[in-house]
């Protein structure tokens, strides 16, 4: 059954007219209506901000005030709008490499190999490829959100500028070996100073260099170079650790060669003092009783010498001839026992 529009608009009206004159059917559709409302207006009322996180309030649009974690009340129907910002979680960016499943959209490179980043000149005029790492936290969430536009993105840029001059300043040797601290350090005084300055409410807690390559067209090259290097190192640390192990060695030799003969000297020089001491008491007794003092030498001598002899012939000083008196083999045979 088909009608006009005439006949349905006709039709509506008196519905319409029928539900004023009973009445009870148009209150309840206006006490529906008012509750479908009144939800929407309550579940708009009510946000929770996570534990890591401040919300930032605005009215109208303008900046209102910022509420700590929990559940909170706002005005609804957008009068009230709510940002979320993590300003407890260690946010980072990638140059020249992005972490797979990254959420951020300005956490990795934004070409697909991330060259045009990490291609840089060095001071000596070399070519070498940089990778590195920026972890920050927002430490103002009012300036994050409305002193600079794109804050992320302009850490990004920020970054970038800083890491180009500070290997700009350094040879190619020290940006791939022993200028990495140096660098990181540096980076990250430069990085938070522009930061500020440009109030992005960013606080830069490091920057980490990760891998420092030349260009793939001469990289084998300096592989070649780097390995050449690498072996010099090692020959003048085996040189050092034997000169080391050697020269110590030698040198307390030394010191025991010069305390020997210290010693030595010292021992010779107490004994010819010794020996004077001794010389000059005997010749002051001497010369009080010469006789007496010459006896008691002699006595004394013959006290050192008669032990160490074996076979003693006490003969009378008047006998003419001992060849009567003594047995030659039986002394032989003595002195062979």
């Amino acid at each position: 059954m088909t009608t006009t529009n005439q006949d349905l608009i006709e039709s509506i009206q008196t519905r319409l007219k029928e539900a004023v004159d009973n009445g009870g059917g148009f209150r309840s559709g206006l006490l529906f209506i008012f509750v479908i409302v009144a939800l929407g207006t309550a579940w708009t009322a009510f946000y929770t901000v996570p534990s890591d996180s401040v919300a930032v309030v605005q009215r109208f649009g303008k900046y209102l005030k910022e509420v700590p974690a929990g559940l909170h009340i706002k005005l609804p129907l957008g009068i009230d709008t709510t940002t979320i910002v993590p300003v407890k979680r260690q946010l980072k960016q990638e140059f020249g490499f992005t972490t797979p499943g990254a959420k951020d959209p300005y956490q990795g490179s934004k070409t697909h190999d991330g060259l045009q980043e990490t291609q840089m000149v060095t001071g000596d005029l070399n070519a070498a490829l940089v990778e590195w790492v920026v972890q920050y936290r927002i430490s103002a969430p009012v300036k994050f959100l409305f002193e600079v536009r794109l804050p992320s993105e302009t850490l990004r840029y920020v970054s970038e500028s800083v890491m180009r001059e500070v290997v700009g300043d350094r040879t190619v040797d020290e940006v791939i070996t022993i200028g990495r601290q140096e660098i990181e350090t540096e980076a990250l005084t430069k990085m938070q100073a522009l930061s500020t300055k440009y109030g992005m409410g960013i606080s830069i807690d490091q920057v980490q260099l990760k891998n420092i390559n030349p260009p793939r067209p001469v990289q084998e090259s300096f592989n070649e170079v780097n390995q050449a290097q690498q072996e010099k190192e090692k020959l003048i640390n085996e040189a050092r650790r034997d000169y080391n192990k050697v020269i110590p060695l030698t040198e307390g030799e030394k010191d025991q060669r010069i305390r020997e003969a210290d010693g030595y000297r010292l021992k010779r020089i107490n004994e010819a003092e010794g020996d004077v001491a001794r010389f000059s008491a005997l010749l002051a007794e001497y010369s009080k009783a010469p006789e007496v003092t010459r006896r008691r030498i002699y006595i004394e001598t013959l006290q050192a010498v008669l032990p160490g002899v074996k076979s003693k012939i006490i003969i009378d000083e008047k006998t003419s001839s001992v060849l009567p008196l003594l047995n030659l083999d039986s002394t032989k045979n003595d002195h062979d026992k």
